[in-house]
């Protein structure tokens, strides 16, 4: 009888995805690990400390629903000096994941159409859905880059919100200018909600981070504190747009998340002074290792930004590949979890360098078994 309380919209939800790798992964005893979308060096000791501090000071009841008033004002005043938009709001959040729920709750009507970039972070289809929308794909395929005739293309007059990412998971695309200025361009032509998603902006490694938000101020822009800082289980991250849709976003946080973790936002006050300038050379770094390893075995397009390489399998479908890989102790993700095509895999160069030349070495063996 259970099974049939469940609703609609969970059987439209599907979470067998990165979970089946993991299930084939069970078994496995010390695995090479390419799979984790985090940074593997540990939260700065400054904010550590902070955070305990301010469990030790009590902040550990409700703080107001924006956040407390140190840090939102610290956040608005470096988005102010970026955009000098007059009307321009930001607020905390729980996550940048709950920024985005937030957003597309707020903005989608049941039947409204959501367009992403294929292929696509796991949840924007899945909290689309939950909103009661419907994604429409745009294929970025085969190098990643966003064309602006395929946007324009895929809009409707159902067509209400698009989904942009830069730097990109799982790609590691980072837009050109040209691109974000143009998808800036389409939303405001077409009166369609732009939203952000910036959590890797730190992560740029050949050409600098550039945000449509410069050229359209209605961008409702999504960041946070997990990647830049290595925060992704404290769960802190902002919103910032236009007051309208802020001020709803916060009505529902009220009734949702209620407020972003307490403690964590005076830890996040914390983080605003940390110098993270060696972490992005330093994944640079490794970006170039892993495609010195691998470039003569694998096409590789992306890689850009973030910490991932999205690589076409060079034999079978990417769930083949992987399984295959997964069978010689190497934990890498299906293409086929962010995209309907089932051509690619993900790994993350966020590891060790040891750990990456053993992965490395791994793909390399399988491509040659073609």
């Amino acid at each position: 009888m259970s099974e049939q309380w469940i609703s609609d919209r969970m059987r439209n939800i599907d979470a067998s995805g990165i979970r089946k790798v993991f299930d084939l992964a069970a078994s496995m005893e010390n695995p090479i690990n390419l799979s984790i979308g985090q940074p593997h060096f540990d939260t700065p000791q400054s904010v550590k400390d902070a955070l305990c501090k301010a469990v030790q000071d009590g902040h550990n009841a409700y703080s107001q629903t924006q956040g407390i008033r140190p840090l939102v004002s610290a956040i608005q005043k470096q988005v102010d000096a970026e955009y000098g938009h007059s009307d321009r709001e930001a607020f905390l959040t729980s996550g940048t994941s709950g920024a985005l729920m937030l957003t597309l709750c707020t903005l989608i009507n049941p039947g409204d159409e959501v367009i992403v970039f294929d292929p696509w972070f796991v949840m924007y289809k899945h909290l689309t859905t939950l909103a009661g929308g419907k994604c429409v794909e745009v294929s970025t395929y085969p190098d990643f880059r966003i064309r602006p005739e395929a946007v324009e293309a895929a809009i409707t007059d159902r067509t209400k919100v698009i989904i942009f990412n830069s730097p990109a998971n799982p790609t590691g695309a980072v837009a050109t200018e040209e691109e974000a200025k143009a998808l800036a361009e389409i939303a405001a032509k077409h009166d369609i909600a732009l939203i952000s998603d910036e959590i890797y902006r730190s992560f740029c490694y050949d050409r600098p981070f550039v945000s449509p938000a410069s050229w359209n101020a209605d961008t409702i822009v999504i960041d946070g504190f997990s990647k830049s800082h290595s925060m992704t289980g404290l769960r802190l991250g902002f919103a910032h747009g236009p007051a309208a849709i802020i001020q709803q976003m916060m009505k529902l946080q009220q009734f949702t998340f209620v407020c972003a973790p307490h403690p964590v936002q005076w830890a996040g006050l914390s983080a605003l002074n940390v110098d993270l300038s060696g972490r992005s050379a330093e994944y640079a770094a490794k970006r170039d290792l892993m495609v010195s390893e691998l470039k003569d075995d694998f096409e590789i397009h992306g890689g850009e930004g973030a910490f991932y390489l999205f690589l076409k399998a060079p034999w079978g479908t990417g769930t083949e590949f992987v399984t295959k890989a997964i069978q010689n102790n190497l934990l890498i993700i299906p293409g086929s979890v962010f995209s309907p095509s089932d051509t690619h895999f993900r790994l993350s160069f966020a590891a060790e360098d040891e750990t990456l030349l053993k992965g490395a070495e791994v793909l390399r063996t399988l491509a040659r078994q073609a």
